[in-house]
């Protein structure tokens, strides 16, 4: 089954084709690094490193660009109000690029926690202001953009009588003008959808650069088309971000960039779906949006425990990209149990060895379409869940081989080789999965290991009262210790 990707601008699944024979070029709209990463900001981010990872496994040398917001980004899409990094950087008498420091080195450690590859580039917005002037003197060149006293727009309503500004939702102009209110101090725009390319610097604010119309910072929406043909050219073949993202931020990548180039930058442009709390969109304003470090401690109104990396990662996967994603405890409790339930299966399954016997045809058929199903789901768009299903139905086959109840010959050592390495390829390599383990666990582990030692010596000799004892007491606190056939000792917590 070939890999077909759903489409955002034709609104349909696609058959993936990349533009050049064995290579992918991958774009994918990075923080704005003001704050600390949100939760959306992971889904998206989450679901492109399995994509990139997937692409990968598949053979494919992949150029994955995430870009780092770090310069003038305003208030308003359209590039109106404050300057964030300003005003933060006044209130907490800081240079902006310690608020950048800061709050990037933040980002790339919860990244970590999550397991996530860097990318192969990260280029910063203030790392690349020349390209971005340079981009904004070609779209004046090309009759797309005027001045106004120092600040440069793009004039959406020419370029829509030749192109379509609103393609990639599919919106007409004037449905998006009906729905774009006035703005005071907007004077100096054509029109009310037109948008900053280069903006005029006030002398007191703090990041500026030198322009051809004098001392200022780039609009938002440059900075994305500057940095993706940079390093992927003019056309590559995929571009992502959140969907809050689709209507405004690469409405205008498009423009800008086929009003320079005459091409849109992406063939296949892919968007992943907004986040809810119990049904709710999470937001801010309404008090129910937590950060990764909130629900990594529990340190939340809304949340009733801690939840890992490792679980939170597990939970995203659990469900489309292109799908809602609901966060409750109910449904986060469940991924920690079933994450818990997965990697005990997989564990054992790599301990297990192979004794030929008697094979079950219909058992050999189950195992190997469900295995072989790992990359028939990934290859309809990149369906994590559907091949987390598969595991899970594949979890009981192995439990029932370790516990006798099932041989392992029942399907061919072929087949049991394929279901070890399918299933160490996708939870480790391609969804990045690790085995969630909660702070000082590794103590827990040595721990364990000593006692369960004291206690064999205790059978051994005899001394069932300790042996019992030892079992007794931990699992009063919650820790089952099992006595295997194979005669070893496993335990959980």
């Amino acid at each position: 089954m070939a890999l077909e990707i759903y489409n955002t601008l034709t609104r349909k699944k696609e058959l993936f084709t990349p533009l050049e024979p064995g290579y992918v070029g991958i774009y994918v709209c990075g923080p704005t690094v003001y704050s600390d990463v949100h939760l959306g900001n992971c889904r998206t981010f989450i679901s492109f490193d399995v994509i990139y990872r997937y692409l990968k496994y598949l053979g494919y040398k992949v150029r994955y660009v995430r870009n780092i917001t770090d310069a003038g980004h305003l208030e308003g899409d359209r590039d109106e109000g404050d300057d964030k990094f300003s005003k933060m950087a006044r209130r907490e008498k800081l240079e902006p690029m310690e608020i950048v420091q800061r709050y990037t080195l933040g980002f790339r450690e919860v990244m970590q926690l999550l397991n996530t590859l860097p990318p192969t580039i990260e280029p910063t917005a203030t790392g690349h202001i020349s390209e971005q002037i340079e981009m904004t003197q070609q779209i004046i060149a090309n009759g797309y953009a005027y001045e106004k006293e120092g600040t440069i727009y793009f004039d959406v309503e020419k370029y829509d009588k030749e192109k379509t500004y609103g393609i990639l939702t599919n919106r007409k102009l004037e449905d998006l003008l009906e729905g774009t209110r006035e703005l005071g101090g907007q004077e100096e725009k054509k029109g009310r959808l037109d948008f900053a390319l280069w903006i005029k610097a006030k002398p007191e604010h703090l990041m500026q650069w030198p322009s051809p119309w004098g001392m200022g910072f780039p609009g938002w929406h440059i900075e994305c088309s500057a940095m993706s043909n940079k390093y992927l050219g003019k056309r590559f073949d995929l571009h992502g971000g959140g969907m809050d993202l689709a209507a405004t931020h690469h409405t205008n990548e498009i423009a800008q960039n086929e009003a320079c180039f005459n091409e849109s930058p992406a063939q296949i442009w892919m968007h992943t779906n907004m986040l809810t709390v119990n049904g709710t969109r999470m937001s801010k304003s309404l008090g129910n949006g937590f950060l990764p470090h909130e629900l990594f401690t529990g340190n939340h109104p809304l949340l009733e425990q801690g939840y890992s990396p490792m679980t939170t990662k597990f939970f995203m996967l659990q469900t489309q990209y292109r799908s809602t994603l609901d966060f409750s405890n109910e449904a986060l409790q469940a991924s920690e149990k079933g994450l818990k339930r997965l990697w005990d299966a997989y564990t054992v399954l790599q301990k297990l060895t192979y004794t030929a016997d008697t094979i079950d045809s219909e058992l050999e058929e189950k195992v190997l379409k469900l295995v072989n199903g790992f990359e028939e789901c990934m290859n309809d768009d990149f369906n994590t869940a559907k091949v987390l299903a598969n595991m899970f139905e594949l979890v009981p086959v192995i439990n029932s081989i370790k516990d006798g109840l099932i041989k392992v010959s029942a399907i061919t050592e072929t087949t049991f080789t394929l279901l070890q390495e399918k299933m160490k390829v996708f939870l480790e390599d391609v969804f990045g999965l690790q085995q969630a383990t909660e702070e000082g666990s590794g103590k827990l582990a040595n721990v364990m290991e000593l006692l369960i030692d004291i206690r064999k010596e205790a059978k051994a000799k005899k001394d069932f009262a300790t042996s019992d004892k030892i079992r007794n007491q931990l699992t009063a606190m919650g820790i089952v210790v099992k006595d295997e056939k194979d005669g070893s000792v496993s335990w959980s917590a």
